[in-house]
């Protein structure tokens, strides 16, 4: 019965793959299940990518060739022998294969070889070309003998070495965890501080499955343009983890104490979480307990795209948030749209001071400052996303001489005045104002994202504007610039650096929006560059 299942199988998919695909199929037909070159991967992702199926192979030897039926969700992997293709089936059948944590299902295929036509697909070659540069030589599977044991690893370790450069969101052991585990099962994990980089010691249970998890993920990006993972294998082959807290966590020895030497967040309380970023439906919670949002689709995020980073792990802009705070954003209770600004000065803040400093981090929709305490005041942010961008970038800084105290509220919108109460001028609704720089779903503004620097950003600079025109414009409010540099190949945007960082807030506060003539209003931003 399984073999007359098979055969249909595979005469429905040589079916399916009629007209060019059909003519890819030349390879000699084999009986069923018996050990082949090629291996025939169903259930895959709709939006597989030829370099993920390639990567499945990586590990066990060199992928001589691919043939992608992306409508059908199935690739056919030929490896460069049958012995690595055995190696590869034989140790997947004791570990579930998964891509994007999706369980793939996997066989040898009824073909000898994968013979492609005259016009092969150049995506394909691409990625055969690049991860056999990858591997340049030093293949995994020259280490490997036998069928289903004896497997040595030779140089590889079970445990890699990360780093984390371009450190622009703070990465936390447990959004290491949910990335990593997406590859197999994580036994422990150290996190650490080193030459000024965060480093992280990460075991598996075999070095085969770290050396897939290498390949795949090294020189990703957790969050879209920053922290980038340099993935290596580490010289030792076990951890020795003492505690379970935010530094550390052996998650075979869920008994362990969390020690006094360190001050772990709190675990991520799925109830809370949904609170912030919406529905549970959106929340899944991982073997050890730690729930994390997953990818919101791009309305929910509001423009929250993730072109070339790791969105197929599931990693949100809200787990990024998150990661970055802990449980102490979560202490409202309330919805996560409005936020509770306090510590202002009474004596100079104003509504559209708020909303245009709030505004870098999301498109504030009302600010109110509250009549009895005008030193408080209530900014609504478009969506809770955005509300932890806003608080986590801050909560802190200095503005007309005060550090600001940035938490979400207990309301759940800002009331507008009622109809002939008038509150003088302290509530303002912005929702249909043209200055939201986040209106637009998947806009660039995303990409550009900074905490508040001494280094301010112009854009849409008019030709007839100088060098000399901008200083005496920003020295007029009284600031000082220290530095002023024009870009070499857009005269239109230009870098300038303040004396400090609150008087480069107050300046953005100032002049972002301002006329300079010629139908150009100048454009403020924080920059992560120094002059």
């Amino acid at each position: 019965g399984e073999i007359v299942m098979n055969c249909v199988c595979v005469f429905f998919i040589i079916f399916l793959a009629n007209g060019n695909d059909c003519k890819k199929f030349k390879g000699e037909m084999r009986s069923p299940n018996a050990p082949s070159r090629v291996i025939h991967l169903r259930q895959l992702p709709g939006d597989i990518q030829e370099s993920e199926v390639i990567s499945m192979g990586m590990p066990f030897g060199k992928v001589t060739n691919l043939l992608m039926m992306k409508g059908k969700n199935q690739a056919f992997l030929e490896m460069n022998s049958v012995d690595q293709a055995q190696t590869m089936v034989n140790y997947y059948s004791t570990v579930t294969p998964l891509i994007r944590q999706q369980p793939v299902f996997m066989q040898y295929s009824n073909h000898k070889e994968l013979k492609t036509d005259n016009s092969p697909n150049q995506r394909v070659q691409a990625a055969l070309q690049a991860v056999n540069a990858v591997q340049g030589g030093t293949m995994l599977a020259s280490t490997m003998s036998g069928i289903g044991g004896g497997m040595g690893m030779a140089t590889q370790s079970p445990v890699l070495r990360v780093i984390v450069e371009n450190l622009f969101y703070p990465v936390t052991l447990d959004v290491l965890h949910q990335i990593f585990s997406k590859y197999g099962s994580v036994l422990k994990i150290i996190t650490f501080t080193k030459n000024n980089q965060f480093q992280a010691l990460v075991q598996y249970a075999d070095a085969m499955t770290a050396q897939h998890t290498k390949l795949s993920l090294d020189g990703q990006n957790i969050y879209n343009g920053c922290c980038t993972l340099r993935v290596s294998f580490s010289k030792l082959t076990s951890l020795n983890v003492k505690f379970n807290n935010d530094k550390s966590r052996d998650y075979t020895r869920p008994d362990l104490s969390t020690g006094e030497p360190h001050n772990p967040q709190p675990g991520l309380d799925q109830h809370a979480m949904a609170a912030v970023f919406g529905s549970p439906g959106l929340i899944s919670a991982s073997p050890y307990g730690h729930g994390f949002p997953q990818a919101f689709t791009l309305q929910q995020a509001a423009g929250l795209s993730m072109p070339g980073a790791l969105a197929s792990l599931g990693v949100s802009h809200g787990a990024m948030a998150a990661s970055r705070l802990g449980l102490q954003v979560l202490g409202g209770g309330g919805q996560a749209g409005v936020l509770l600004v306090s510590n202002l000065n009474p004596e100079r803040v104003t509504p559209n001071c708020l909303f245009i400093l709030f505004g870098v981090y999301g498109d504030v929709m009302r600010v109110k400052i509250l009549f009895n305490k005008k030193d408080n005041a209530l900014v609504q942010m478009s969506d809770g996303t955005q509300a932890q961008l806003a608080m986590s970038h801050l909560n802190g800084v200095r503005l007309h001489g005060r550090s600001l105290r940035v938490s979400l509220s207990k309301h759940t919108t800002v009331q507008l005045p009622r109809e002939g109460h008038e509150d003088q001028g302290l509530t303002k609704d912005y929702a249909t104002s043209p200055l939201h720089r986040f209106k637009k779903p998947g806009s660039k503004n995303y990409n550009n994202i900074y905490p508040p620097s001494a280094t301010l950003h112009l854009s849409n600079i008019p030709p007839a504007v100088t060098e000399e025109d901008l200083k005496e414009l920003l020295i007029s409010s009284g600031a000082t610039v220290t530095a002023f540099k024009f870009f070499q190949k857009d005269r239109k945007m230009a870098l300038v650096q303040m004396s400090s960082v609150e008087e480069a807030v107050e300046t953005l506060i100032e002049f972002h929006n301002h006329d300079l003539g010629d139908h150009h209003h100048l454009r403020v931003s924080f920059s992560k560059s120094t002059i």
